[in-house]
């Protein structure tokens, strides 16, 4: 049997609340060749629901490494923990941008982990981030450390 699917009016208010971006990457959604998914952060398979809590923005390349994991090895420690959890977490607390801001550097266990898993560095996304930070559309607001 097929998993009911999210109605209009939900996805619409998690690519509001995530204001165009992919939750994990911070993809822009506008500049994407691929469509973003509406993701479950703990997923269904855990007996969850349809919640606006749990659900999150999320690339395709971000959603597809996700999967199901929950958590992952952080690569320093080697120890499992956490993945990020936008709803939950705040994003600066986790990661920051590099000083030419083309690579999400992992401040924390749970922000290397995520940087590792989703690869939030992969060489398409790090190419387009140069690109637009060059005509002034990266990073997204709000995303700047002072």
């Amino acid at each position: 049997m097929s998993e009911p699917r999210l109605s209009d009016k939900v996805r619409k208010a998690v690519a509001f609340r995530a204001g165009g971006c992919c939750e994990y990457c911070l993809s822009q959604a506008r500049y994407s060749p691929d469509s973003f998914s509406i993701e479950h952060i703990f997923p269904r398979a855990a007996g969850v629901t349809d919640d606006l809590d749990n659900l999150a923005l999320s690339c395709q390349g971000c959603n597809n490494r996700k999967y199901t994991t929950t958590s992952a090895p952080d690569p320093v420690t080697g120890e499992s923990v956490p993945l990020f959890h936008p709803r939950r977490q705040q994003w600066a607390d986790h990661f920051a941008w590099s000083d030419d801001f083309s690579h999400v550097l992992g401040l924390t266990p749970t922000g290397r982990a995520t940087v590792e898993k989703f690869q939030l560095n992969r060489k398409g996304v790090v190419n387009l981030r140069r690109v637009l930070r060059e005509v002034g559309d990266h990073p997204p607001h709000g995303t700047e450390r002072e």
